[in-house]
């Protein structure tokens, strides 16, 4: 393959991002960005969760490892969360899940926390374009198959 192709393919591969969502917040936001229809890049499928501090760091690993090439976690912001404490949580989850990742060899680049209020609708497409730029400047995720030998 040569450098052209290489950057043609590059050009032309969109990924498949995949967002956990708290049902407060963050999923309130992207409705929000929705029926205001606010454009922002279709890469993004969505799971709703009852708080960012329930998505298990394995959740985001199986994710990488089913196909996805990044994973956004969204919750509320610091002190506003439904759960008291359920966002501090996952923030510190995904801060030892960066480091593991890092660790088997996988960007930490590809996962993301942000906080994204109900009100906030522009700002949820502005994360999912800045998300989806990344990703892009990343590349397709490589084969993990590996991490199933922990």
């Amino acid at each position: 393959m040569t450098a052209t192709e290489t950057k043609t393919e590059m050009e032309e591969f969109e990924p498949n991002i995949i967002g956990f969502l708290c049902n407060w917040c963050s999923y309130a936001g992207a409705d929000l960005a929705g029926t205001s229809r606010i454009q922002y890049p279709p890469n993004i499928k969505i799971i709703k969760v009852m708080c960012s501090g329930r998505v298990n760091p394995m959740y985001v690993v199986n994710a990488l490892q089913q196909g996805a090439d990044g994973v956004l976690i969204g919750g509320c912001h610091p002190g506003d969360c439904h759960y008291q404490h359920g966002n501090l949580l996952a923030r510190r989850r995904m801060a030892i899940l960066k480091n593991l990742l890092e660790f088997i060899g996988i960007d930490s680049r590809r996962v993301r926390m942000t906080w994204v209020s109900a009100a906030e609708g522009r700002k949820f497409a502005e994360v999912i374009k800045e998300v989806t730029e990344e990703i892009k400047k990343i590349g397709p995720m490589k084969d993990i198959q590996r991490v199933n030998e922990w």
